[in-house]
């Protein structure tokens, strides 16, 4: 359960994101009030995943997903450029959040 916790806060983070980056600097009322809703929701499942996982892991996973998935977001939806050097950080990035689950216990 508490990886299904994680990946949800991972993904709330990416939202969290995406709305801070259309509030325009927090100048437009509600995504400025929906980042700070899915900021508070993702912290709080990080919270109650890091009660049953290792904080390394956890912390590593969760930024991860935040990274990639608005890595992602931006390219789909923002229109942000998609070279090779970055597709292949967002690669390595993916590598090593493999790697923190398989080193999981």
């Amino acid at each position: 359960m508490a990886w299904v916790l994680l990946a949800i806060a991972g993904l709330f983070e990416v939202v969290w994101a995406y709305f801070m980056k259309v509030s325009d600097g927090f100048s437009k009322l509600m995504p400025s009030a929906l980042t700070l809703v899915f900021m508070i929701a993702s912290f709080a499942l990080l919270s109650y995943a890091m009660k049953s996982l290792p904080l390394g892991t956890a912390y590593t996973v969760w930024t991860g997903i935040g990274a990639v998935g608005s890595f992602a977001v931006g390219i789909f939806f923002l229109g942000e450029p998609a070279s090779a050097m970055r597709m292949l950080a967002a690669v390595l990035i993916i590598s090593g959040l493999i790697l923190m689950k398989l080193s999981s216990s």
